[in-house]
């Protein structure tokens, strides 16, 4: 893609930071179940290990889980901050996920910053940007379906297309 010229982590790599973290905050999770942060919370608390905290300072509890209005509000420290922000926002996120002295900066699918990933990585924490953690983690564990969800449907029967 023209203009990019920061290079992530490979596959390996990003295979080794989702299998390193035990605990993953949301910046910028949703109550509405249309926006992608809801699913992806959706999915990570049903259907992993993590420990996963939510951080919105418009909500109080999303999912049945407490939500924080900062990463400086959380009870832990979180490995992995996966990013649900604007553009602008992102620097900022990346600062404050210095500041609580997270591992990783994970910016979700459609997310290219720059900005934010020298900002992370001048700090020594490891940048993930464009790619959906959910999507990552049902590929490295077999879960993921053509269409990047797992519809819990096991059929042999061949799926009718309308055209």
């Amino acid at each position: 893609m023209p203009g990019r010229t920061w290079i992530g982590p490979t596959q390996q790599e990003r295979f080794g930071l989702l299998r390193r973290a035990k605990s993953i905050a949301i910046v910028g999770a949703s109550n509405n179940p249309a926006r992608a942060s809801y699913f992806v919370a959706t999915y990570l608390l049903s259907s992993t290990a993590y420990d996963v905290y939510l951080v919105n300072p418009r909500e109080t509890e999303i999912l049945g889980q407490p939500v924080y209005a900062t990463l400086r509000d959380l009870p832990v420290v979180p490995d992995i901050v996966d990013v649900f922000r604007r553009h602008d926002d992102l620097p900022g996120v990346a600062q404050e996920a210095i500041e609580v002295g997270a591992q990783t900066l994970w910016l979700q699918l459609g997310s290219w910053n720059e900005d934010a990933a020298a900002i992370a990585e001048g700090a020594g924490l490891s940048v993930v940007m464009d790619r959906c953690i959910k999507i990552e983690h049902a590929r490295f564990h077999g879960g993921l379906h053509l269409a990047g969800f797992d519809t819990g449907v096991i059929s042999s029967r061949r799926q009718l297309l309308a055209r």
